[in-house]
């Protein structure tokens, strides 16, 4: 795939971004054009989202850069210096370029136009969110929240002789020696443990910041505030709570049979957090890889099978230097993919070990990227900037699409049934997690002036709803009371997290589909992918053949597709 960033139009093409007085002139052309038809007014959204795409960009990489190695204090002071000398000048012209949009006498014209009704409903919310006392806040807000991967991303402990980060040590949780694995939690348990109150002050710090936020744009909480900042046009509060019940009424019951099967044949008395992934038949832990390279030339020949060009997407990043897969001492946690705004080439970040969960991470994300390339050459970047809804049911649709293909990173049969099983029985059990982090979320915001104290009896209360019980934790209850300090989204996205819930739903059905006709199920899944959000939510699904529903009913009846995906095993 031979890509090319496209020729600007409105900004030099040699143009850096270094300082705000070297930007700021090109905000003030957009804020004076005159504008006096149709087609001028359509001109000035594309050159807005060319400046636009050019600063997304120029964040993407120094986050991509300063995840990447955290301990190099200069990338870290580049991320710092975008969000506290740059964004917040651009923020108040942002508003301004809104309220130019929205007081257009042509608007109402170009409305009619493919995917401008949903952009229009967005500027109009930016409008009524936006208050100039919190510009310096965000700023705040964004520095502070990038502590959470200074810290944990410096996590590391010795493990026979030899230093290892948390991810590494991760490994040994599936040995099947029981001793190596609570040697093994609780080496990574108490690391985190040593962070814990420093973590914890963070957060404290976090939630008043935004409930400052929420409070300044005339909203009680910061929930409300943000519903209406990610654009949750399609679902309320409300919908969430009684998603939490559908989970724990329809999917809770199978968690308990999975785990009362897994006590039993591991023959134990008490279940400890440290028996819950080591397989229980015995066998080796899954390495469907060696090395970062392997995976992902085993990645780009699974999606080729699948189709060409989604192989070629991926083979693409790897020519261009936009993956960093391995683990290391320094590297941020966790995963993702960032999109490129301007070149509309993601970058693939992540920390594998040769497990499979890094397997499920890699697909997981490549099915991101691919959501990245199929809407690259959409007009504007806001009809590329999709909810988390979508971009989520592209990821998670994309791990059970691609199992058909997983005999290539496992060669003997029983190891891929095992994979495949695991798979599914994740799909469930990523369920009652989001559930657990949501209604989380939603108790701290409607308490913001919760003490640390009765945050930590929240989460348990909340933890032991969705539980089963069949895990003991007596004698681990400091470990369990910060549980939660691993999910990086109540640091770094708040809010962001039940879309992973809803989309899994979406996943499911799509793979549905997928199996029932696998040529009308692919075509779906790319069609609803290839409409970015230039349409609602709903018909976004519902161009991909399935249904936006979270209803007790629709849970209940896929929860029956997976059983009876796991039952064919």
């Amino acid at each position: 795939m031979d890509i090319k960033k496209p020729i600007r139009q409105f900004l030099p093409q040699d143009f850096e971004l270094s300082t705000w007085e070297k930007l700021k002139p090109y905000f003030e052309l957009l804020v004076k054009k005159e504008i006096n038809s149709k087609k001028e007014l359509m001109q000035w959204f594309v050159d807005k989202s060319e400046l636009e795409a050019v600063l997304s960009e120029n964040l993407a990489w120094r986050y991509i850069k300063m995840t990447c190695d955290t301990s190099d204090k200069g990338l870290t002071k580049s991320y710092e210096e975008f969000v506290t000398q740059i964004q917040p000048h651009i923020s108040p012209y942002d508003d301004l370029l809104n309220r130019k949009a929205i007081e257009s006498p042509y608007l109402t014209a170009l409305e009619k136009e493919e995917g401008f009704a949903v952009m229009i409903r967005s500027i109009k919310m930016n409008i009524e969110i936006f208050r100039e006392e919190n510009i310096p806040l965000e700023a705040v807000l964004a520095t502070e929240s990038q502590k959470y991967g200074a810290i944990t991303g410096g996590m590391s402990v010795e493990f026979d002789g030899e230093e290892i980060t948390l991810q590494q040590a991760s490994i040994k949780l599936k040995d099947n020696d029981r001793k190596v694995r609570e040697k093994a939690y609780h080496k990574i348990a108490e690391r985190r443990h040593q962070d814990s109150i420093k973590l914890d002050d963070l957060f404290s710090e976090l939630i008043t910041l935004r409930h400052q936020v929420a409070l300044n744009a005339g909203f009680d909480n910061y929930r409300d505030y943000m519903f209406k900042a990610m654009g949750r046009f399609d679902y309320t509060p409300q919908d969430c709570f009684d998603f939490h019940d559908a989970i724990e009424h329809e999917v809770m019951p199978l968690m308990a049979k999975f785990l009362e099967e897994r006590k039993e044949k591991l023959g134990l008395e008490k279940m400890r957090p440290w028996d819950t992934l080591v397989d229980v038949e015995g066998n080796r832990p899954l390495k469907p890889f060696s090395n970062a390279k392997e995976l992902t030339e085993k990645t780009v020949k699974a999606f080729n099978k699948i189709d060409p060009y989604f192989g070629d997407c991926i083979d693409t990043m790897d020519k261009m230097g936009h993956l960093d897969l391995d683990s290391r001492k320094g590297k941020s946690p966790g995963g993702y993919n960032y999109p490129l705004s301007e070149i509309g080439v993601p970058f693939i970040f992540m920390n594998a070990t040769s497990q499979q969960r890094d397997l499920t991470t890699m697909i997981h994300e490549g099915g991101h990227a691919i959501h990245s390339f199929l809407t690259r050459d959409l007009l504007l970047s806001d009809f590329k900037d999709t909810p988390a809804e979508v971009a989520e049911l592209a990821s998670m649709s994309m791990e059970l699409i691609s199992m058909d293909q997983w005999d290539l990173f496992f060669d003997d049969k029983e190891e891929l049934r095992r994979a495949k099983k695991e798979q599914l029985e994740g799909v469930l059990e990523t369920l009652p997690w989001v559930a657990i982090i949501d209604k989380f979320q939603h108790w701290l915001y409607e308490n913001p002036k919760h003490s640390q104290e009765e945050r930590t009896i929240a989460w348990n209360n909340i933890f032991d709803r969705f539980s089963t019980g069949i895990v003991n934790w007596d004698g681990l209850e400091k470990f369990k009371n910060y549980a939660w300090q691993k999910q990086l989204h109540l640091y770094e996205v708040p809010f962001y997290y039940i879309e992973y819930a809803m989309a899994q739903l979406g996943a499911i059905a799509m793979y549905k589909s997928y199996k029932e006709n696998k040529v009308k199920g692919l075509e779906g899944y790319k069609q609803a992918l290839e409409l970015g959000y230039t349409k609602p939510i709903a018909d976004i699904y519902k161009a991909g053949g399935i249904k936006f529903d979270f209803s007790r009913p629709y849970i209940a009846d896929l929860v029956k597709f997976i059983k009876d995906e796991l039952n064919n095993l």
